[in-house]
């Protein structure tokens, strides 16, 4: 958020009604609003502003919401996206998560919950600030920048795996539940397991694939833990 605490918001959506609903309610909160009715003009926006939140749907001219959400993600941005869409099944949920979603609310939704969820996301993203770096072998967390590097290598991360990685890094080498960190990161509003196994895949990928020696262990039935092996 801005110093002022306002939010800032990054509306990507090309059905006018529901953009001008989405519009007509941010602003009654002084919320400012930046808007985009096509794929392409919103990854430009994203990339060239800071937002506090994207909302971004899937079905877009141009360039679809997974497409965006996937270049953005690899261009290195760590803005919190929720994907508002009618395509509101497992499959495409699990789609958009793979491709760096943070949440996902399938329409007709409710305004208050969608901005409920805009803020548990704005609260996750900021994290707690603190003023030293935090050390798990050769994994550095850079808390103020909310990075991650891995022999000098920084990890290309979404908020969600960003705030997972973090909780099992202050956990290590201790084992953190799936509940703990489903409860952590999610509050509330859970997700499915197929959720949770998704971001830690991804996890995984950022975390262990390049490298020589893995560091994320599954512990069958329980939950994860960081390792080092020496």
């Amino acid at each position: 958020m801005t110093e002022n605490n306002t939010l800032k918001l990054l509306i990507i959506e090309d059905n006018k009604d529901v953009s001008g609903i989405l519009c007509d309610f941010f602003e009654a909160q002084n919320t400012e609003l930046d808007f985009a009715d096509n794929g392409e003009l919103g990854l430009s926006l994203a990339q060239r502003f800071d937002f506090d939140v994207i909302i971004l749907d899937v079905m877009l001219p141009k360039l679809d919401g997974f497409s965006l959400c996937k270049q953005l993600r690899a261009s290195g941005c760590s803005t919190p996206v929720l994907m508002l869409t009618a395509l509101d099944n497992k499959t495409d949920q699990l789609q958009g998560f793979n491709c760096g979603v943070d949440d996902y609310l399938g329409k007709p939704f409710d305004l208050d919950v969608l901005n409920a969820r805009i803020h548990a996301l704005v609260k996750r993203h900021r994290g707690q600030v603190a003023r030293e770096d935090i050390y798990f072998g050769d994994v550095v967390v850079d808390i103020n920048k909310h990075e991650i590097r891995r022999k000098g290598i920084k990890l290309i991360l979404t908020p969600t795996t960003y705030q997972i990685l973090l909780l099992l890094i202050k956990q290590a080498p201790r084992i953190v539940k799936r509940e703990h960190i489903i409860d952590t990161i999610w509050g509330a509003s859970p997700p499915s397991n197929d959720v949770l196994r998704s971001h830690m895949y991804q996890l995984r990928n950022q975390l262990d694939k390049p490298f020589e020696k893995p560091m994320l262990a599954t512990v069958p039935k329980i939950g994860f833990r960081l390792q080092l092996n020496e």
